[in-house]
């Protein structure tokens, strides 16, 4: 690429730097994320692993000839059922639809039109539909978005069978991802507490208990949620698995960024 960048993080280059290869509408990368508990066995901020997987992501596209850019990711996610945990740091969804509009308005204005959002969080996923609609109603631009950890439990399931009961918040695909991704991280000691109750009824999932063998919607959050999913994944996650993962999950996701660049100028 002669003089072009060697660094595929925006945050790491210059803004002339930028503005040369800008002209080429480049891929971007955006990954998003929470910092919210995901039990003993894994650190709370999810967004260091989408920013991660962005990273190599881009540095693969860049070497398979598309000029692919991984933005900073974003932190803090939409508040859903985490308010109640410790260090916990969310925002509401008005505020993250707000950002959300804003960055992608950002990247539009400058003649960037070809974004990938990579996203880390599960609540984050209803608004970013909401925004991306919104862009291609408005503008003509589609931008797609990958939720990072149901993708990686698809490529999991493959690896380990859909049955395992590992699989859950706190649990993998994020665990194993975790002791591959950053191995300085050391789990913390304790086991995944129980489930709790509400209204008398044990509580049966995400904002939900269960009565006479039926969900019923309540305003339960996560510190009552059964952690079954991560008693079953703490002993058994591994390095070797997430790295086999990690790389099953960035291969597909370069796969599609080529796609995705060789349709410029196409009908959406």
């Amino acid at each position: 690429m002669g003089g072009a960048l060697n660094n595929q993080r925006i945050a790491d280059v210059s803004g002339a730097a930028f503005a040369a290869v800008a002209e080429k509408n480049p891929v971007l990368l955006l990954p998003l994320g929470s910092v919210e508990d995901h039990g003993p066995g894994a650190p709370m901020g999810d967004f260091v692993l989408a920013d991660v997987l962005a990273g190599r992501i881009a540095e693969r596209c860049f070497k398979a000839g598309v000029v692919t850019y991984a933005a900073p990711a974003l932190p803090f996610g939409v508040a859903d059922y985490f308010g109640a945990g410790p260090g916990g740091m969310a925002i509401s969804a008005a505020a993250f639809r707000a950002v959300l509009t804003d960055l992608l308005e950002g990247f539009l204005r400058q003649g960037l039109t070809r974004v990938v959002i990579l996203n880390g969080h599960g609540g984050n996923a209803p608004v970013i539909h909401e925004v991306t609609l919104a862009a291609k109603l408005a503008r003509g631009v589609v931008v797609p978005s990958f939720y990072l950890w149901k993708v990686a439990r698809v490529l999991m399931e493959r690896e380990i069978g859909s049955g395992d009961q590992r699989f859950g918040h706190g649990g993998e695909p994020i665990l194993s991802l975790t002791r591959a991704l950053r191995p300085e991280f050391v789990a913390g000691a304790g086991e995944p507490g129980a489930g709790g109750t509400m209204l008398g009824l044990p509580v049966s999932g995400f904002g939900t208990v269960e009565f006479e063998g039926v969900p019923v919607d309540v305003p339960a959050e996560f510190v009552d949620v059964p952690k079954d999913a991560m008693a079953a994944a703490m002993p058994a996650a591994d390095a070797a698995t997430g790295s086999r993962v990690a790389e099953l999950l960035v291969e597909k996701v370069v796969r599609f960024v080529e796609y995705f660049a060789g349709r410029l100028g196409r009908e959406i």
